[in-house]
């Protein structure tokens, strides 16, 4: 799909009143969506390929990670992977862990669900859990701390 097809896609989307737009071309696939701030957010899809294009205008703050200083002395454990993070196998389920919860290494933590696979993700030692990091539902990034186990 070329450059001149894709900018008229991309104004046709800021000029309208329509949310998403997406367009299929052989292999190609083109889902321009407007974004929290009203800027459309481009994604290209080619057989192996993902592109996102987005103003920087447009691009939500980061939020600041937790000071390392202020989290409870402990292991640390960290996302693997960026994705949505779940404390429960299924909404209305039991929570995997809790603060306060004795685990092992191996033992189920959460779930990080990434491109639609649901990935467990274990402790890598055993203890108590001191604290949880991240709320239920909310997004993670590679290396995000999740839990302290002391």
């Amino acid at each position: 799909m070329d450059l001149r097809k894709l900018k008229k896609l991309i104004d046709l989307v800021e000029a309208s009143g329509i949310a998403e737009l997406e367009i299929t071309e052989g292999e190609e696939k083109v889902r321009i969506a407007k974004s929290i701030a009203g800027a459309p957010m481009m994604m290209h899809h080619a057989p192996q390929m993902m592109y996102a294009a987005v103003p920087a205008a447009a691009a939500a703050p980061v939020a600041a990670a937790p000071a390392e200083d202020a989290m409870p002395e402990g292991h640390v454990v960290r996302s693997p992977m960026v994705g949505t993070f779940y404390r429960a196998p299924a909404p209305g389920s039991k929570n995997f862990a809790e603060v306060g919860q004795s685990v092992n290494a191996g033992d189920t933590l959460c779930i990080i669900e990434a491109m639609k696979l649901l990935n467990e993700i274990e402790a890598d030692q055993g203890g108590v859990i001191k604290a949880i990091l991240v709320e239920n539902g909310q997004p993670v990034e590679y290396g995000e701390p999740l839990f302290v186990i002391a």
